[in-house]
């Protein structure tokens, strides 16, 4: 996946590489003009001038190499920022449409808060990642190796100092990435979770208020806030024990190493002026070996974490869609839909929601579906357009299994009006144009009057243009509704789903939605989930649900005089009514 989304970026990848080695060659050439400048101080055989003139010389020359060494972080830093952003907003943009891909059981097998937490904070996680692989992780080994080779040529008598040294750094380290890696491992699952009562909270507000739970929510998500808080302080500590421990070890190897050099001087003082030259470089190789261990443990403990979450991105984009269209070849229906021994059931749950469901819609009926809450009635809706695959059994329209035609042809076939009515932020002409794309103001002005949305919506200064504020909270519950069927309807399809989509309007606006439907859309098949019977008394055809099965079949008449479960429903509401 990742070396998928950098490969597009060859030239930052190699930018950023080139001016990594840019600083790490001026990292390691330093020290060994400081080798010289002590060695030129130590030769007893230039004179004064002499010995200013060479330090001169060298001292110039680490200027140089410090300014390069700048212009190569400066330079690295700029590139790895750059590759990490790019690259980040694309992996956003393909786990979005990866997303768009998923059928209505995919989203629920993920859950949507845990999307928006893999979309948000999983790529951001990633973003940094990507800075430290080519700021950091890649310099590590690169510098590593080079001091330690160059530290052994320096001093070789002391190669085993390095060695000590690197050992007990590489031991703390492992101990403390074993420590912490549990604790990384953790945060992005309650990410999860308090993004989940965040959510929850926000969009409940009112609800939440209502039965005044402010307490009881801030309850809930202050347990979560100090689950993550408490692995945080668990890294903290780690941390906070790790530094010391370094900083004795390189304190000790340092004291090591100059006692050993100064005992060489005792014993050999012909060799003095290169000892001294030498134990400065060796000193400086030393911290930039600890540096780069110190950093190369600091930075893979917080890049397991970017490595988890890229492992969360992962499972996104490799994860097959449950739902497949055998075509992409879109072709005219008509309005006929048939359920032919029908039976589903939702992820995971043993007992089926619909159970052995047969029956048949001619072209430009009106049919209702009633039945108690729970029937199933909504999930009957829901396999017509196909939200999910039947478990068994097929669902037709036009004829056709709607597993056999392209997913065009259903969208242009099809619409489902849902009962909770749910408008996206933008425009009014932004949210119908999701019914049908190219749709002008005629054909805004045509739905709109039939589903009674004209009323309100010439009303506004700006018309379709109004804008729509999130969840579109500016209107009331009866003005998304029929903007919901507006957006439905816009595109004149053969076949209309209204899910209890009339559930808030008042009586006399339900009446003139349903005049007009008459009116106007005779030759559209109709299917209308009914909480009440008389929004479907006139239906051509009423289907009774009970407990996933349909038990009845038949107009109001023909229900009243042979169904019992019927006459139950419309005995209760009719005695609600009186």
């Amino acid at each position: 996946m990742m070396i998928k989304a950098i490969g597009k970026y060859k030239a930052l990848v190699i930018a950023a590489l080139l001016t990594m080695l840019l600083q790490v060659g001026a990292a390691l050439w330093q020290p060994s003009y400081m080798k010289r400048i002590l060695s030129v101080m130590a030769d007893t055989t230039l004179t004064t001038a002499g010995k200013v003139d060479k330090i001169s010389n060298y001292g110039i020359a680490l200027i140089v190499i410090a300014v390069i060494g700048l212009v190569g972080s400066i330079l690295n830093t700029i590139t790895a920022a750059k590759l990490a952003q790019v690259v980040s907003a694309d992996l956003r943009e393909m786990t979005f449409r990866k997303i768009q891909t998923f059928a209505y059981a995919d989203i629920e097998k993920f859950n949507s808060a845990n999307l928006v937490v893999r979309m948000t904070n999983d790529i951001n996680q990633i973003q940094t990642l990507m800075m430290m692989i080519f700021q950091v992780l890649i310099r590590v080994p690169l510098l590593f190796i080079g001091a330690f080779i160059l530290s052994i040529i320096t001093l070789p008598q002391l190669w085993w100092i390095i060695i000590v040294m690197v050992v007990l750094i590489v031991v703390v380290t492992g101990l403390s990435m074993r420590s912490m890696g549990p604790h990384f491992g953790a945060f992005q699952k309650l990410m999860d979770r308090i993004n989940a009562i965040a959510r929850d909270n926000l969009r409940g507000a009112r609800v939440v208020k209502s039965f005044v739970q402010e307490k009881n929510q801030a309850k809930k998500f202050d347990k979560e806030s100090d689950d993550l808080l408490g692995h945080n302080l668990a890294v903290g500590y780690t941390f906070s024990t790790m530094i010391p421990a370094f900083t004795i070890i390189s304190q000790l190897a340092i004291f090591a190493a100059i006692m050993l050099v100064s005992t060489f001087i005792t014993k050999s003082p012909s060799v003095a002026q290169d000892q001294l030259g030498g134990i400065m470089s060796f000193i400086q190789y030393m911290m930039q070996i600890m540096f780069a261990i110190i950093m190369g443990g600091m930075m893979s403990m917080f890049a397991s974490r970017g490595f988890v979450s890229m492992g969360r991105i992962r499972e996104v984009l490799d994860a097959e869609t449950s739902m497949h269209f055998a075509t992409t070849t879109d072709e005219e229906l008509d309005g006929t839909v048939e359920f032919d021994q029908v039976t589903f059931a939702y992820p995971n749950d043993e007992k089926p929601t619909l159970k052995d469901i047969s029956f048949k819609i001619e072209p430009g009926q009106m049919v209702g579906i009633v039945g108690a809450t729970g029937a199933g009635k909504s999930t009957l809706a829901q396999l017509i357009p196909r939200l999910f695959d039947p478990t068994e059994g097929t669902v037709k329209v036009g004829g056709k299994d709607i597993r056999q035609v392209s997913q065009g042809t259903l969208k242009k076939t099809i619409s489902i009006v849902l009962q909770k009515a749910i408008l996206f932020s933008g425009t009014i002409a932004g949210n119908l144009k999701q019914g049908k794309q190219d749709a002008d103001t005629t054909d805004m002005d045509r739905a709109a009057k039939i589903a009674q949305a004209a009323e309100f919506i010439d009303r506004l200064p700006e018309r379709y243009n109004a804008e729509v504020e999130e969840r579109g909270n500016n209107f009331s519950g009866g003005q998304k509704q029929r903007l919901s069927i507006t957006r439905g309807i816009i595109k004149q399809p053969k076949v209309l789903i209204l899910d209890d989509s009339t559930s808030a309007l008042d009586a006399r606006s339900e009446k003139l939605v349903q005049d007009a439907f008459n009116r106007e859309l005779s030759g559209t098949t109709m299917i209308i989930i009914a909480q009440k019977i008389s929004s479907v008394v006139h239906a051509d055809k009423i289907l009774v649900l009970d407990e996933g099965r349909l038990v009845a079949v038949g107009n109001h008449k023909e229900l009243v005089a042979n169904s019992e479960v019927y006459r139950q429903i419309y005995a209760t509401q009719k005695a609600k009514e009186d």
